[in-house]
């Protein structure tokens, strides 16, 4: 069956959202990650699991999905649901990793590259996994030069994040890496669904079943956004509560 190069049209609005989503995903992880590490150096588990949701589960992989309802093709475009869940769970893992890392000793350059490191591989391997689930009458063409540049990308913005993040931990520093942390994982994003040339099929086959389309990705994607950032809202309001009622 003969497949033609389609050429993706982009919804503008939806875009600039993706960032703003992503934004507000790495300031709330940053936020809940001020407090992961306390001043005696013990680590807090809650903190370091909330910030993984918030940066593995907001930053990286409802931006990636608000992304892809801004990238429109052709032909229908479903996701399987299996793999868009081990996405999710990629993203938190290895966010909880590379933050753990980050906050388990001294900020020293080797900790810093490691963390980076982890954090963008952590983006890629979200962002492919979520490519790999989906579905369409065709299949992607690859320029794979182009893939390793947004890996490339994704390191390097995620090492600068997480040092303007961990070198101080004042308002504007954190506002400063969640800038930088979403611009990170935009860049990512797109350089590398751009290595990705879709040849669709004129006779559209059928998608099969266990996917999720766009319209429920409209309300899956943003509930879930909207749950974890209220949680990392009262967990810190909670902490700076107790923090403040703790006798002197």
């Amino acid at each position: 069956m003969q497949e033609t190069l389609a050429v993706p049209v982009y919804q503008t609005g939806v875009l600039i959202l993706s960032y703003v989503v992503s934004f507000v995903g790495a300031y709330a992880a940053l936020s809940a990650a001020a407090s992961i590490r306390s001043e005696s150096g013990e680590i807090n588990a809650t903190s370091v699991l909330i910030a993984a949701l918030a940066l593995g589960g907001v930053a990286i992989w409802a931006m990636h999905f608000v992304g892809m309802m801004a990238y429109r093709l052709p032909v229908p475009i479903g996701y399987a649901k299996l793999e868009t869940l081990i996405s999710l769970v990629a993203a938190v893992v290895v966010s909880w990793c590379a933050l753990r890392f980050m906050a388990s000793g001294p900020l020293t350059p080797a900790r810093l590259v490691v963390s980076g490191v982890m954090t963008g591989l952590g983006v890629a391997v979200m962002h492919y996994l979520g490519i790999y689930g989906m579905r369409f009458s065709g299949f992607f063409e690859w320029n794979w030069a182009q893939v390793g540049l947004s890996v490339a990308i994704a390191i390097v913005a995620a090492t600068a994040a997480l040092w303007l993040a961990f070198i101080k931990t004042n308002t504007l520093k954190r506002l400063g890496a969640a800038l930088v942390m979403a611009g990170a994982v935009c860049t990512m994003h797109y350089t590398g669904i751009d290595a990705a040339s879709p040849m669709c099929r004129a006779v559209a086959d059928s998608l099969g079943t266990g996917l999720w389309f766009r319209s429920e990705l409209e309300i899956i994607v943003p509930v879930f956004a909207l749950a974890v950032s209220l949680m990392v809202i009262f967990y810190n309001t909670f902490k700076q509560l107790s923090s403040t009622l703790e006798p002197t």
